[in-house]
């Protein structure tokens, strides 16, 4: 029942109210009593020292008995609510002016009394009722001296029962049960007040919880749009609502980086599968027909069964060497290890290196190098891997008589790099797709064109250094691939 913020505030101010409305009515009643009891007591002070001084006779150092037996007579007739008390030194309750066997105390405290008599105290000072075990009455005192000798109290209880009747009348008063009334009207009015500011305080909490609920219900994959405050009007609900709107985007950032990444994975389990088999069977299957047929072939049939299981075992290795180095530069395992060098001299290098299977392709390798292309700041063997992929993918695609050109460019601040080649060209819906892992151009012999990792590898190492791998082809013309790394002119 009081699950939500709002029934919990709500109770909350309910017993506040409750708490604060009776605490308020029972202390505007105990006044009223304590106030008709401070009236009583400031208009009768001296009450008891008059008697004293007029009517209370000592003889031989004893109060005349007589006199007072006669004295409360009068009193009990000129004032039934006054009540008089003969106190013993000791507060010895001696003799009264009540009804006989009314009084139930022998005994009267006399710290109240010394209070009284020493005028310190703010009134009103409550005595002890003689005619109450624990009542509490404003009284009037004065000690009964002659010669210097005191010889006990006239103590005077005033209003006694009268006192009491007169409290009921301010209880039962119209004008109280009214006062009490518009006190218990306020306090309503108060709550239902209260409850509606927690209504409208809340609301923003609530729809907060909704969206909440909401962007739980669709699986943390829909960020919640939130309405925006206008500036400088915002507070603590605001920010709570644009952090949980911050927090929403990001979780649905991540949980689609997920699905992309587990798309990924599925994807690269197949591939690598697909890859590993292929290879995997040829060897097994060569090598199977090696060892059944050994004593039946020939020597060129063994010479060229162990050639096509040795190609299959470097593709192979190649794969996998691939597949590692990629996983490396994905994790941000593979750290730079930059140097000074002469791009050019690494330029003609792996040029040379390829410069055998271009002939045997009958494909034309041309370097065109600015004379002043200056060294650059870099890690010679990562851009070396880059330069062996671009040529190693230009030559796959490069028919017979084309022409593959490494060239080299200087601004000054830069060197680009660009390998071209005249092969097939690359449709442009292809484009975006070639950076991609595992990407193989369609209709081509997938056993024969590697496994797609060369150019992922090295867009990844080209992103490393700064830089990024660029793409420009047509169909039917050729390719060219470009890159830029800094310059380092002050050691060219």
């Amino acid at each position: 029942m009081f699950r939500t913020l709002y029934a919990k505030m709500s109770l909350a101010l309910f017993v506040l109210f409750v708490l604060v409305g009776g605490t308020f009515i029972f202390a505007s009643l105990n006044s009223a009593y304590m106030y008709q009891q401070e009236v009583a007591q400031k208009l009768n002070r001296n009450l008891a020292m008059y008697i004293v001084e007029e009517r209370v006779q000592v003889k031989d150092g004893e109060v005349d008995q007589d006199e007072l037996k006669s004295l409360f007579q009068t009193v009990m007739t000129i004032n039934p609510s006054l009540e008089l008390y003969l106190l013993g030194n000791d507060g010895e309750v001696i003799a009264y002016s009540a009804e006989p066997g009314s009084v139930v105390r022998d005994h009267i405290s006399l710290k109240p009394v010394e209070k009284m008599l020493s005028g310190e105290q703010d009134m009103p000072v409550l005595g002890d009722d003689p005619k109450s075990d624990d009542g509490k009455r404003a009284f009037s005192v004065s000690p009964i001296i002659k010669d210097g000798t005191r010889n006990g109290y006239i103590y005077a209880v005033l209003g006694s029962k009268q006192v009491d009747y007169i409290s009921q009348l301010l209880q039962q008063s119209s004008i109280m049960r009214l006062g009490v009334g518009a006190i218990v009207l306020a306090l309503i009015f108060a709550f239902v007040g209260g409850l509606a500011i927690f209504f409208l305080l809340t609301r923003r909490l609530r729809s907060l919880s909704h969206s909440m609920e909401v962007f739980r219900e669709q699986g943390f994959e829909q960020a919640v749009s939130y309405p925006e405050k206008h500036k400088g009007s915002s507070d603590e609900i605001d920010a709570m609502s644009e952090t949980f709107q911050q927090m929403s985007r990001q979780i649905q950032e991540q949980v689609l980086r997920l699905k992309e990444t587990d798309a990924l994975r599925r994807e690269l389990v197949a591939n690598v599968s697909h890859d590993l088999r292929t290879p995997l069977a040829s060897l097994n299957g060569y090598l199977e027909t090696l060892l059944l047929k050994d004593d039946t072939l020939t020597a060129e049939e063994r010479q060229s069964y162990l050639k096509i299981a040795h190609n299959n075992s470097e593709r192979l290795s190649k794969l996998v060497t691939e597949l590692f180095e990629l996983a490396k530069l994905d994790a941000g395992e593979l750290k730079l290890h930059k140097e000074t060098f002469s791009l050019a001299e690494l330029a003609h290098d792996v040029m040379q290196k390829f410069h055998l299977r271009a002939e045997q392709q009958n494909i034309h390798l041309e370097v065109d190098i600015d004379s002043d292309v200056p060294y650059v700041e870099a890690d010679i063997g990562l851009i070396e891997r880059v330069l062996d992929n671009l040529v190693d993918n230009a030559l796959k695609h490069t028919p017979s008589d084309g022409t593959i050109k490494l060239e080299l460019n200087s601004d000054g601040l830069f060197v680009t790099v660009n390998v071209a080649d005249t092969g097939h060209g690359i449709a442009e819906d292809e484009l975006p797709l070639i950076f991609q892992r595992f990407y193989k151009k369609p209709g081509k012999d997938k056993s024969q064109s590697g496994a797609g990792l060369g150019l992922a590898i090295a867009q990844r190492i080209v992103e490393l250094h700064g830089s990024q791998l660029t793409v420009n082809s047509r169909l039917h013309q050729g390719t060219v691939f470009d890159f830029s790394l800094p310059a380092q002119v002050a050691n060219y």
